[in-house]
Protein backbone atom coordinates (compact mmCIF):
# COMPACT_ATOMS: atom_id res chain seq x y z
CA UNK A 1 0.00 0.00 0.00
CA UNK A 2 1.56 3.26 -0.97
CA UNK A 3 2.19 5.77 1.69
CA UNK A 4 -0.99 8.42 2.79
CA UNK A 5 -0.12 11.76 1.66
CA UNK A 6 -2.23 14.39 3.03
CA UNK A 7 -1.94 18.27 2.24
CA UNK A 8 -3.02 21.65 4.16
CA UNK A 9 -3.73 24.14 1.61
CA UNK A 10 -4.62 27.73 3.49
CA UNK A 11 -5.30 31.35 1.53
CA UNK A 12 -2.81 33.86 2.51
CA UNK A 13 -5.50 36.50 2.40
CA UNK A 14 -5.45 36.82 6.50
CA UNK A 15 -4.89 35.01 9.41
CA UNK A 16 -4.58 30.96 10.29
CA UNK A 17 -8.36 30.82 11.94
CA UNK A 18 -9.84 28.06 14.19
CA UNK A 19 -11.73 26.03 11.32
CA UNK A 20 -8.38 25.94 8.84
CA UNK A 21 -6.23 24.79 11.95
CA UNK A 22 -8.50 22.10 12.39
CA UNK A 23 -8.18 20.92 9.01
CA UNK A 24 -4.76 21.30 9.20
CA UNK A 25 -4.30 19.32 12.09
CA UNK A 26 -6.52 16.60 10.80
CA UNK A 27 -4.57 16.39 7.78
CA UNK A 28 -1.08 16.26 9.85
CA UNK A 29 -2.50 13.56 12.23
CA UNK A 30 -3.15 11.09 10.21
CA UNK A 31 0.27 11.48 7.94
CA UNK A 32 1.75 11.48 11.12
CA UNK A 33 -0.56 8.43 12.84
CA UNK A 34 0.04 6.68 9.07
CA UNK A 35 3.80 7.45 8.69
CA UNK A 36 2.98 9.28 6.07
CA UNK A 37 3.60 12.55 4.22
CA UNK A 38 2.41 15.57 5.38
CA UNK A 39 2.49 18.59 2.35
CA UNK A 40 1.80 22.48 2.79
CA UNK A 41 0.64 24.47 -0.04
CA UNK A 42 -0.53 27.86 -0.55
CA UNK A 43 -2.93 28.77 -2.44
CA UNK A 44 -2.10 32.67 -3.24
CA UNK A 45 -4.12 32.93 -7.11
CA UNK A 46 -5.99 35.44 -5.34
CA UNK A 47 -3.08 37.90 -6.18
CA UNK A 48 -4.68 41.39 -5.29
CA UNK A 49 -5.94 40.08 -1.76
CA UNK A 50 -2.80 37.61 -0.92
CA UNK A 51 -0.20 38.94 1.49
CA UNK A 52 3.36 37.99 2.55
CA UNK A 53 2.39 39.26 5.67
CA UNK A 54 -0.98 36.53 5.78
CA UNK A 55 2.16 33.71 5.08
CA UNK A 56 3.87 34.32 7.58
CA UNK A 57 1.14 34.75 9.92
CA UNK A 58 -0.32 31.48 9.18
CA UNK A 59 3.79 29.44 9.17
CA UNK A 60 4.51 30.96 12.58
CA UNK A 61 0.93 29.94 13.86
CA UNK A 62 1.30 26.28 12.06
CA UNK A 63 5.03 26.18 14.00
CA UNK A 64 3.54 27.63 17.69
CA UNK A 65 1.02 24.47 17.30
CA UNK A 66 3.72 22.43 16.57
CA UNK A 67 2.07 20.93 12.93
CA UNK A 68 5.18 20.49 10.69
CA UNK A 69 4.69 19.86 6.84
CA UNK A 70 7.53 17.42 5.30
CA UNK A 71 7.03 18.90 1.75
CA UNK A 72 6.13 22.61 0.85
CA UNK A 73 5.48 25.42 1.44
CA UNK A 74 4.51 25.37 -2.33
CA UNK A 75 3.09 28.74 -4.01
CA UNK A 76 0.33 28.20 -6.35
CA UNK A 77 1.61 31.30 -8.49
CA UNK A 78 4.86 29.77 -9.04
CA UNK A 79 2.77 26.85 -10.52
CA UNK A 80 0.69 28.75 -13.82
CA UNK A 81 3.19 26.62 -16.08
CA UNK A 82 2.28 23.24 -14.73
CA UNK A 83 -1.09 24.18 -14.66
CA UNK A 84 -1.24 24.98 -18.32
CA UNK A 85 0.59 22.40 -19.44
CA UNK A 86 -1.96 19.52 -18.02
CA UNK A 87 -4.41 22.64 -19.79
CA UNK A 88 -3.17 22.39 -22.96
CA UNK A 89 -2.94 18.48 -22.41
CA UNK A 90 -6.89 18.10 -21.46
CA UNK A 91 -7.62 20.26 -25.07
CA UNK A 92 -5.33 17.61 -27.12
CA UNK A 93 -7.03 15.08 -26.09
CA UNK A 94 -10.84 16.59 -26.36
CA UNK A 95 -11.81 16.72 -22.85
CA UNK A 96 -11.35 20.50 -23.10
CA UNK A 97 -12.54 22.81 -25.44
CA UNK A 98 -12.05 27.21 -26.11
CA UNK A 99 -15.59 28.84 -25.60
CA UNK A 100 -15.38 32.70 -27.18
CA UNK A 101 -18.69 33.00 -25.70
CA UNK A 102 -18.90 36.48 -23.07
CA UNK A 103 -20.34 36.72 -20.43
CA UNK A 104 -23.48 38.54 -21.25
CA UNK A 105 -23.91 35.66 -23.46
CA UNK A 106 -23.43 33.37 -20.52
CA UNK A 107 -26.02 34.69 -18.60
CA UNK A 108 -28.53 34.97 -21.13
CA UNK A 109 -28.54 30.89 -21.53
CA UNK A 110 -28.73 30.75 -17.98
CA UNK A 111 -32.26 32.95 -17.50
CA UNK A 112 -33.40 31.09 -20.46
CA UNK A 113 -32.89 27.77 -18.62
CA UNK A 114 -33.96 29.39 -15.56
CA UNK A 115 -37.03 30.23 -17.44
CA UNK A 116 -37.78 26.96 -18.81
CA UNK A 117 -37.57 25.47 -15.38
CA UNK A 118 -33.89 23.97 -15.72
CA UNK A 119 -31.10 24.55 -13.92
CA UNK A 120 -29.29 28.03 -14.59
CA UNK A 121 -26.12 26.65 -17.23
CA UNK A 122 -23.90 27.10 -19.86
CA UNK A 123 -25.56 25.85 -22.72
CA UNK A 124 -22.36 24.28 -24.49
CA UNK A 125 -22.97 26.50 -27.56
CA UNK A 126 -18.81 26.30 -28.28
CA UNK A 127 -18.69 22.84 -27.39
CA UNK A 128 -18.49 20.84 -30.51
CA UNK A 129 -16.73 24.36 -32.64
CA UNK A 130 -13.00 23.11 -32.73
CA UNK A 131 -12.18 26.73 -31.72
CA UNK A 132 -8.62 28.28 -31.68
CA UNK A 133 -7.24 30.03 -29.04
CA UNK A 134 -7.92 33.57 -28.81
CA UNK A 135 -7.32 36.81 -26.23
CA UNK A 136 -11.25 36.42 -25.78
CA UNK A 137 -11.66 33.11 -24.83
CA UNK A 138 -11.74 30.51 -21.78
CA UNK A 139 -11.27 26.49 -21.69
CA UNK A 140 -13.91 24.41 -20.63
CA UNK A 141 -14.32 21.18 -19.25
CA UNK A 142 -16.38 19.03 -21.68
CA UNK A 143 -18.72 17.34 -18.56
CA UNK A 144 -20.56 14.37 -19.10
CA UNK A 145 -24.44 14.47 -20.27
CA UNK A 146 -25.22 11.47 -18.58
CA UNK A 147 -25.18 9.50 -15.45
CA UNK A 148 -24.74 10.69 -12.22
CA UNK A 149 -20.70 11.30 -10.29
CA UNK A 150 -20.89 9.63 -6.83
CA UNK A 151 -18.57 11.43 -4.41
CA UNK A 152 -17.48 8.25 -1.93
CA UNK A 153 -16.84 10.27 1.06
CA UNK A 154 -15.31 8.74 4.23
CA UNK A 155 -17.04 10.96 6.55
CA UNK A 156 -20.33 11.63 5.16
CA UNK A 157 -20.77 8.50 2.63
CA UNK A 158 -21.94 8.05 -0.95
CA UNK A 159 -23.15 11.62 -2.66
CA UNK A 160 -24.61 11.32 -6.11
CA UNK A 161 -24.31 14.42 -8.30
CA UNK A 162 -26.13 14.03 -11.54
CA UNK A 163 -24.00 15.12 -13.95
CA UNK A 164 -26.54 16.70 -16.53
CA UNK A 165 -26.49 18.92 -13.53
CA UNK A 166 -23.09 20.30 -14.10
CA UNK A 167 -21.83 22.22 -17.25
CA UNK A 168 -19.07 22.74 -19.01
CA UNK A 169 -17.29 24.66 -16.32
CA UNK A 170 -14.23 27.09 -16.81
CA UNK A 171 -11.00 25.60 -15.93
CA UNK A 172 -8.78 28.53 -17.54
CA UNK A 173 -9.84 32.02 -17.77
CA UNK A 174 -9.27 34.36 -20.63
CA UNK A 175 -6.23 35.74 -19.49
CA UNK A 176 -4.53 32.43 -19.62
CA UNK A 177 -4.92 31.74 -14.93
CA UNK A 178 -6.29 28.09 -14.59
CA UNK A 179 -9.46 28.17 -12.00
CA UNK A 180 -9.46 27.31 -8.60
CA UNK A 181 -10.70 23.83 -9.35
CA UNK A 182 -7.81 23.00 -12.03
CA UNK A 183 -5.30 23.82 -10.19
CA UNK A 184 -6.76 21.96 -6.95
CA UNK A 185 -6.15 18.88 -9.09
CA UNK A 186 -3.27 19.72 -10.76
CA UNK A 187 -1.46 20.45 -7.63
CA UNK A 188 -2.55 17.45 -6.11
CA UNK A 189 -2.10 15.28 -8.76
CA UNK A 190 1.74 16.58 -8.76
CA UNK A 191 2.26 16.61 -5.17
CA UNK A 192 0.94 12.98 -5.05
CA UNK A 193 -1.85 13.72 -2.67
CA UNK A 194 -3.62 10.56 -2.15
CA UNK A 195 -5.48 11.63 0.86
CA UNK A 196 -7.98 14.81 1.36
CA UNK A 197 -9.48 16.01 4.27
CA UNK A 198 -11.64 18.89 4.24
CA UNK A 199 -14.89 21.18 5.18
CA UNK A 200 -17.78 19.93 3.67
CA UNK A 201 -18.03 23.44 2.13
CA UNK A 202 -15.99 22.03 -0.04
CA UNK A 203 -18.10 18.89 -1.30
CA UNK A 204 -19.67 20.91 -3.93
CA UNK A 205 -16.47 21.47 -5.76
CA UNK A 206 -15.70 17.59 -5.27
CA UNK A 207 -17.89 16.21 -8.48
CA UNK A 208 -16.21 18.95 -10.63
CA UNK A 209 -12.54 18.19 -9.40
CA UNK A 210 -13.39 14.08 -9.43
CA UNK A 211 -14.39 15.14 -13.49
CA UNK A 212 -11.18 16.77 -14.13
CA UNK A 213 -9.16 13.32 -12.25
CA UNK A 214 -11.56 11.24 -15.09
CA UNK A 215 -10.56 13.19 -17.97
CA UNK A 216 -6.52 13.42 -17.22
CA UNK A 217 -6.76 9.56 -16.12
CA UNK A 218 -5.32 9.98 -12.92
CA UNK A 219 -6.09 7.79 -9.61
CA UNK A 220 -8.82 9.42 -7.36
CA UNK A 221 -7.81 10.09 -3.82
CA UNK A 222 -9.65 9.38 -0.95
CA UNK A 223 -11.84 12.37 0.03
CA UNK A 224 -13.46 12.98 4.04
CA UNK A 225 -15.30 16.37 4.35
CA UNK A 226 -15.52 17.31 7.52
CA UNK A 227 -18.76 19.35 9.15
CA UNK A 228 -18.39 22.79 10.38
CA UNK A 229 -17.22 24.43 13.61
CA UNK A 230 -20.13 25.99 14.86
CA UNK A 231 -20.76 28.69 17.59
CA UNK A 232 -22.36 28.15 20.79
CA UNK A 233 -25.71 29.13 19.61
CA UNK A 234 -25.06 26.94 16.27
CA UNK A 235 -24.70 29.75 14.08
CA UNK A 236 -21.55 30.17 12.07
CA UNK A 237 -18.72 30.46 13.46
CA UNK A 238 -17.90 34.12 14.43
CA UNK A 239 -15.44 36.17 16.37
CA UNK A 240 -18.06 36.94 18.91
CA UNK A 241 -17.81 33.05 19.58
CA UNK A 242 -13.82 33.26 20.02
CA UNK A 243 -13.34 32.83 16.71
CA UNK A 244 -9.91 34.59 16.39
CA UNK A 245 -7.02 33.50 14.93
CA UNK A 246 -4.93 31.11 16.16
CA UNK A 247 -2.00 33.83 17.07
CA UNK A 248 -4.76 35.45 19.38
CA UNK A 249 -5.07 32.19 21.41
CA UNK A 250 -1.21 32.04 21.80
CA UNK A 251 -1.35 35.74 23.44
CA UNK A 252 -4.31 35.15 25.37
CA UNK A 253 -2.43 31.92 27.55
CA UNK A 254 -3.47 29.02 25.94
CA UNK A 255 -1.11 26.44 25.38
CA UNK A 256 -0.49 24.73 22.10
CA UNK A 257 -1.33 21.07 23.08
CA UNK A 258 -4.43 22.32 24.79
CA UNK A 259 -5.33 24.19 21.44
CA UNK A 260 -4.43 20.37 19.34
CA UNK A 261 -6.57 18.53 22.03
CA UNK A 262 -9.43 21.02 21.93
CA UNK A 263 -9.64 21.30 18.05
CA UNK A 264 -9.20 17.84 17.94
CA UNK A 265 -12.34 17.12 19.84
CA UNK A 266 -14.49 19.60 17.23
CA UNK A 267 -15.14 16.58 15.28
CA UNK A 268 -13.74 13.24 16.21
CA UNK A 269 -13.96 11.06 19.14
CA UNK A 270 -12.28 8.47 21.21
CA UNK A 271 -14.91 7.00 23.22
CA UNK A 272 -15.69 9.12 26.14
CA UNK A 273 -12.02 10.33 26.37
CA UNK A 274 -11.72 13.90 26.29
CA UNK A 275 -8.21 14.83 27.67
CA UNK A 276 -4.88 13.67 24.64
CA UNK A 277 -1.57 14.28 25.02
CA UNK A 278 -0.01 15.18 21.68
CA UNK A 279 2.17 11.85 21.34
CA UNK A 280 -1.59 10.03 21.73
CA UNK A 281 -3.53 11.85 19.43
CA UNK A 282 -1.24 10.72 16.91
CA UNK A 283 -0.83 7.46 18.21
CA UNK A 284 -5.16 7.08 18.28
CA UNK A 285 -6.50 9.77 15.53
CA UNK A 286 -8.53 7.85 12.67
CA UNK A 287 -10.76 9.04 10.01
CA UNK A 288 -13.30 6.04 10.83
CA UNK A 289 -14.14 8.36 13.76
CA UNK A 290 -14.69 12.19 12.38
CA UNK A 291 -18.46 13.08 13.31
CA UNK A 292 -21.18 13.83 10.35
CA UNK A 293 -22.33 16.31 12.35
CA UNK A 294 -21.33 19.92 12.97
CA UNK A 295 -19.29 21.02 16.21
CA UNK A 296 -19.92 24.10 18.54
CA UNK A 297 -16.93 26.23 19.63
CA UNK A 298 -17.24 26.65 23.59
CA UNK A 299 -14.43 28.87 24.57
CA UNK A 300 -14.78 28.09 28.76
CA UNK A 301 -14.13 23.78 27.48
CA UNK A 302 -11.05 25.28 25.98
CA UNK A 303 -10.18 27.25 29.03
CA UNK A 304 -10.94 24.17 31.23
CA UNK A 305 -8.74 21.80 29.15
CA UNK A 306 -6.00 24.22 28.78
CA UNK A 307 -5.88 24.46 32.71
CA UNK A 308 -5.52 20.59 32.83
CA UNK A 309 -2.53 20.77 30.24
CA UNK A 310 -1.01 23.27 32.57
CA UNK A 311 -1.55 21.19 35.18
CA UNK A 312 0.05 18.01 33.45
CA UNK A 313 2.92 19.61 31.69
CA UNK A 314 6.60 19.29 33.37
CA UNK A 315 7.61 22.64 34.64
CA UNK A 316 10.17 23.14 32.57
CA UNK A 317 8.02 22.84 29.00
CA UNK A 318 5.68 25.36 30.60
CA UNK A 319 8.70 27.64 31.08
CA UNK A 320 9.03 27.49 27.68
CA UNK A 321 5.83 29.20 26.69
CA UNK A 322 5.93 31.21 29.93
CA UNK A 323 9.32 32.87 28.77
CA UNK A 324 6.65 35.16 26.15
CA UNK A 325 3.95 36.15 28.41
CA UNK A 326 6.33 37.21 31.27
CA UNK A 327 7.66 39.24 29.30
CA UNK A 328 4.95 40.61 27.62
CA UNK A 329 4.42 41.68 31.61
CA UNK A 330 8.02 43.05 31.48
CA UNK A 331 9.68 40.43 33.54
CA UNK A 332 13.13 39.63 31.36
CA UNK A 333 13.64 35.82 33.04
CA UNK A 334 14.98 32.32 32.15
CA UNK A 335 13.62 29.33 31.95
CA UNK A 336 15.99 28.30 34.88
CA UNK A 337 15.28 25.91 38.36
CA UNK A 338 14.14 29.30 39.78
CA UNK A 339 10.86 29.57 36.87
CA UNK A 340 10.41 26.25 37.41
CA UNK A 341 9.90 26.23 41.26
CA UNK A 342 7.75 29.28 40.43
CA UNK A 343 5.56 27.57 38.22
CA UNK A 344 5.10 24.39 40.16
CA UNK A 345 3.49 27.05 42.76
CA UNK A 346 0.89 28.35 40.23
CA UNK A 347 0.16 25.40 38.25
CA UNK A 348 -2.42 24.32 40.43
CA UNK A 349 -4.86 27.45 39.64
CA UNK A 350 -3.79 28.64 36.41
CA UNK A 351 -6.27 28.58 33.56
CA UNK A 352 -4.03 30.15 31.32
CA UNK A 353 -0.53 31.09 31.00
CA UNK A 354 -1.24 34.79 30.91
CA UNK A 355 -2.88 34.28 34.45
CA UNK A 356 0.22 32.88 35.69
CA UNK A 357 2.15 35.44 34.34
CA UNK A 358 0.01 37.75 35.92
CA UNK A 359 0.08 35.62 39.15
CA UNK A 360 4.16 35.24 38.96
CA UNK A 361 4.92 39.10 39.35
CA UNK A 362 5.42 39.09 42.96
CA UNK A 363 8.27 36.89 42.68
CA UNK A 364 10.18 38.96 40.15
CA UNK A 365 10.14 41.70 41.68
CA UNK A 366 12.14 43.77 44.57
CA UNK A 367 10.13 46.21 46.01
CA UNK A 368 6.47 45.18 46.82
CA UNK A 369 3.55 47.64 46.21
CA UNK A 370 0.49 46.78 48.80
CA UNK A 371 -2.96 46.35 47.49
CA UNK A 372 -4.49 49.65 48.97
CA UNK A 373 -7.80 47.80 50.42
CA UNK A 374 -5.49 44.70 51.50
CA UNK A 375 -3.08 46.59 53.28
CA UNK A 376 -5.91 48.53 54.79
CA UNK A 377 -7.55 44.84 56.38
CA UNK A 378 -4.15 42.88 56.92
CA UNK A 379 -1.34 45.16 57.31
CA UNK A 380 -2.60 46.76 60.97
CA UNK A 381 -0.88 47.93 63.98
CA UNK A 382 -1.87 44.73 65.80
CA UNK A 383 0.00 42.10 62.95
CA UNK A 384 3.27 44.09 63.90
CA UNK A 385 4.17 42.00 66.75
CA UNK A 386 2.65 38.43 65.17
CA UNK A 387 4.92 39.39 61.32
CA UNK A 388 7.89 39.98 63.65
CA UNK A 389 7.89 37.00 65.62
CA UNK A 390 7.24 34.82 62.49
CA UNK A 391 10.55 36.53 60.85
CA UNK A 392 11.98 36.06 64.10
CA UNK A 393 11.46 32.21 63.64
CA UNK A 394 12.34 31.67 60.23
CA UNK A 395 15.31 33.40 60.83
CA UNK A 396 16.54 30.86 63.75
CA UNK A 397 15.63 27.99 61.09
CA UNK A 398 18.50 25.36 60.79
CA UNK A 399 17.32 24.94 56.83
CA UNK A 400 14.36 26.71 54.81
CA UNK A 401 12.02 23.57 54.24
CA UNK A 402 8.34 22.77 54.39
CA UNK A 403 8.61 21.00 57.50
CA UNK A 404 11.06 23.65 59.31
CA UNK A 405 8.19 26.38 58.07
CA UNK A 406 5.40 24.41 59.43
CA UNK A 407 6.58 23.76 62.55
CA UNK A 408 7.22 28.16 63.14
CA UNK A 409 3.78 28.87 61.83
CA UNK A 410 2.49 26.12 64.72
CA UNK A 411 5.07 28.26 66.91
CA UNK A 412 3.25 31.07 66.60
CA UNK A 413 -0.22 30.10 66.48
CA UNK A 414 0.72 28.68 70.02
CA UNK A 415 2.09 32.03 71.29
CA UNK A 416 -0.53 33.71 69.54
CA UNK A 417 -3.71 31.71 69.90
CA UNK A 418 -4.60 32.78 66.43
CA UNK A 419 -5.49 30.22 63.69
CA UNK A 420 -3.77 29.59 60.60
CA UNK A 421 -5.48 32.06 58.64
CA UNK A 422 -5.20 35.02 61.06
CA UNK A 423 -1.33 34.13 60.73
CA UNK A 424 -1.19 33.56 56.86
CA UNK A 425 -3.23 36.21 55.46
CA UNK A 426 -0.88 38.57 56.78
CA UNK A 427 2.02 37.19 55.90
CA UNK A 428 0.97 36.89 52.46
CA UNK A 429 0.02 40.36 51.54
CA UNK A 430 3.21 40.81 53.45
CA UNK A 431 5.14 38.94 50.97
CA UNK A 432 2.39 39.47 47.37
CA UNK A 433 1.49 42.57 48.33
CA UNK A 434 -2.19 41.13 47.68
CA UNK A 435 -4.31 38.56 49.33
CA UNK A 436 -4.25 36.06 47.09
CA UNK A 437 -1.30 33.28 46.01
CA UNK A 438 -0.69 30.24 45.44
CA UNK A 439 -0.35 27.61 49.10
CA UNK A 440 1.76 29.10 51.65
CA UNK A 441 4.81 26.94 52.24
CA UNK A 442 5.29 26.33 48.52
CA UNK A 443 4.77 30.11 47.60
CA UNK A 444 7.92 31.13 50.29
CA UNK A 445 10.43 27.96 49.49
CA UNK A 446 10.06 29.39 45.93
CA UNK A 447 10.54 32.56 46.97
CA UNK A 448 13.07 31.76 48.94
CA UNK A 449 14.63 32.94 52.54
CA UNK A 450 16.27 36.24 51.50
CA UNK A 451 13.44 37.09 49.97
CA UNK A 452 10.90 36.04 52.32
CA UNK A 453 12.70 37.61 55.55
CA UNK A 454 13.54 40.86 53.59
CA UNK A 455 9.63 41.14 52.48
CA UNK A 456 8.59 40.50 55.86
CA UNK A 457 10.74 43.01 57.33
CA UNK A 458 9.53 45.88 55.20
CA UNK A 459 6.23 44.58 56.19
CA UNK A 460 6.90 45.35 59.28
CA UNK A 461 8.40 48.74 58.90
CA UNK A 462 5.76 49.67 56.56
CA UNK A 463 2.67 48.82 59.11
CA UNK A 464 5.31 50.96 62.24
CA UNK A 465 5.50 53.61 60.07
Amino acid sequence: MEPIVTRFPPSPTGFLHIGGARTALFNWLYARKTHGKFVLRIEDTDEARSTKESVDAILESLVWLGIDFDDGPYFQTQRYDIYNEYIEKLVQSGHAYYCSCTPDEVNEMREAAKAAGKKPMYNGKCRELGLNKADNTVVRLKTPDTGVTVVEDIVKGDTAFQNNEVDDFIIQRSDGSAMYNLAVVIDDMTMGINTIIRGDDHLINTPKQMMIYQALGADMPAFAHVPMVLGSDKSRLSKRHGAMSVSEYKHMGYLPDAMLNYLVRLGWSHGDQEFFERQELIEKFDLEHLGRSASMFDMDKLTALNAKHIQAKAPKEIGEHLLFHLKETGVDTENDDYLAEVITTLQPRSKTLKEMAEGAQFYFTDTIEYDEKAAKKFLKPEAADMLEMTLDLIEALDEFSHDQLETAFKTVMDKTGLGFGKIAQPLRVAVTGTTVSPGMFEMLLALGRDKTEGRIRKAIEFIRS
